[in-house]
């Protein structure tokens, strides 16, 4: 086959970890995962509220002509204007340079400062867009959201693998793309009322972006490191005894020992960077690189980004175009909760798989009824229209159990330990990077494509699948430290990756489980 489930050494080790579900590890992943609110709000609020009548005007007044313009035949092309996509994805490029910055304060000083500056950043950006009174100052805004963005994707992913027993890490990190989903529609549902109140609505629904901020510096105040960053930076017994409170349990000794090789591995590299190019890593590193970048080119953040001006766009009045959002997004929170329930049971794998043609199949629909049914003199029927946004909702959907949360989850749980931190920033960069050109570029690809938009993105959801198919592995139940097993035994893989570790003790760790399991 071209990749599943691994049996050997990983699972072997993993078997020897104990742990169960307890108090303190639920509130703490609940705390950490609001990380994902902001995130989400950012997302879901700047579609509605570049489509505020009262926001246009004030900061691009030439989009606000051409969207009443009637004489013209803009079709797709009401919204395309520069300046607009930039407000939407200067954001993007500041989380992107922002996470080469987290990337070294998450590995040297830990997980949960970085949570810290994430919040405190979004409270100074949610600020500066509430009071905004010209562009300049709008732009900075969102630059300072960005940065906010950038230091929460940073570390959540991370803090929620390294706290979450191996059986249940898939679950549990998939809340922070839970969160990010409530996020959306929260913003959505704000973007409908605040729509309604004339002059200063957008200010409110930027403004509110303080709430999600708030809520995740005052509980990082009370966060505790993760164990595997205490361990990285020698403090061994808070470490251990930080283990077992997680855990639920004494008999933390195998799953201690593995961290504690991990981070003598870790500690021996002073340029993680420069190590992640070694072959041991070649697998890890292209899955940085290229789930986020497909993950981008689903198409999703078009749609979430620019839903209300989306839905105008193909003929949906304004109250209307607000509320199909509010729709998607609600689908989109239920579709993740579907997430959390069967990836540590179907594996990651499948639910990327499923997900691919489920997409495929639903942008394609689209594409074929607004090919046929609307443009130019054409308009949509009130069916057709309703049919379209169901087919966006199985599409929404689809994304939302799949290439959603696995797109975070994958890349943070499976590199060891020295390189994680900038493994990690590799993966947020690539994120950030393609989801500023998505935000920037879409609008004008609307215009120019129109429906072909959405066979575009079909195009690239079946190469997506197809790279899964072949190239990724299992890492189902897998223990984030043995990890490098299931590399060893894919069929592509390993023959890139030697047949040792390049780091030394490795051997003798992997030989200590095999002990272990015989007695």
């Amino acid at each position: 086959m071209a990749g599943g489930a691994i049996i050997g050494p990983s699972g072997e080790r993993a078997q020897l970890y104990e742990a169960r579900i307890t108090l303190f590890l639920a509130i703490t992943c609940v705390v950490a995962a609001s990380g994902g609110l902001i995130f989400g709000y950012d997302i879901g609020i700047s579609g509605g509220v570049t489509a505020m009548d009262d926001f246009l005007q004030k900061f691009f007044p030439v989009v606000l002509r051409h969207k009443n313009d009637k004489s013209r035949d803009q079709d797709y092309c009401k919204y395309n204007n520069e300046g607009l996509t930039s407000f939407t994805s200067s954001l993007y490029i500041a989380a992107l340079l922002a996470s080469f910055v987290a990337s070294v304060v998450t590995r040297r000083y830990g997980r949960r400062p970085s949570i810290l500056l994430g919040g405190v950043s979004f409270l100074i950006g949610a600020a500066l867009n509430a009071a905004a009174v010209n562009l300049a100052m709008l732009i900075l805004g969102r630059i300072m959201l960005g940065v906010g963005v950038g230091f929460a994707n940073q570390a959540v992913p991370l803090y929620l693998s390294e706290m979450s027993p191996p059986k249940m890490r898939g679950g549990l990190n998939i809340m922070f793309q839970l969160a990010i989903t409530i996020g959306i529609l929260v913003a959505n549902l704000i973007n409908y009322g605040t729509a309604k109140i004339s002059g200063w609505g957008w200010r409110l629904s930027l403004g509110l972006a303080a709430v999600p901020a708030g809520l995740l510096f005052v509980g990082g105040l009370f966060l505790s490191e993760t164990p595997n960053s205490l361990v990285e930076r020698g403090r061994l017994d808070q470490g251990r005894a930080l283990l077992e409170k997680v855990r639920g349990t004494k008999n933390v000794e195998a799953e201690f020992e593995d961290l504690v090789q991990a981070s003598q591995n870790a500690n021996a590299v002073k340029h993680p960077f420069r190590n992640i190019l070694k072959r041991r890593n070649r697998p890890q590193l292209v899955m940085a690189i290229f789930i986020p970048f497909f993950q981008q080119l689903t198409g999703i953040n078009a749609i979430m980004f620019y839903a209300p001006v989306l839905f105008r766009s193909i003929g949906f009045g304004s109250d209307a175009s607000l509320y199909s959002a509010v729709i998607t997004g609600a689908v989109n929170v239920l579709s993740t909760l579907v997430s959390i329930a069967s990836v540590d049971k179907w594996g990651r794998r499948a639910l990327f798989l499923e997900g691919g043609v489920q997409m495929f199949i639903a942008q394609v629909v689209i594409a074929v009824i607004l090919g046929d049914k609307f443009g130019g003199a054409k308009q949509l029927s009130k069916g057709f229209s309703i049919f379209v946004v169901v087919v966006i909702c199985v599409y929404v959907s689809s994304f939302a159990w799949s290439w959603g949360p696995l797109g975070w989850l994958v890349p943070s749980e499976i590199f060891p330990l020295e390189t994680r931190s900038a493994g990690q920033s590799i993966t947020v960069s690539v994120n950030m990077l393609f989801t500023f050109v998505i935000a920037q570029a879409f609008l004008a690809m609307l215009c120019h494509f129109k429906y072909g938009i959405f066979l575009f993105f079909a195009g690239w959801v079946v190469i997506m699948s197809v790279f899964i198919y072949f190239f990724l592995p299992e890492t189902k139940g897998v223990a984030i430290e043995q990890m490098i097993n299931v590399w060893r035994k894919h069929w592509f893989w390993s023959q890139i990756i030697p047949a040792e570790d390049e780091n030394p003790g490795e051997k003798e760790n992997v030989q200590l489980a095999d002990n272990k399991s015989k007695n």
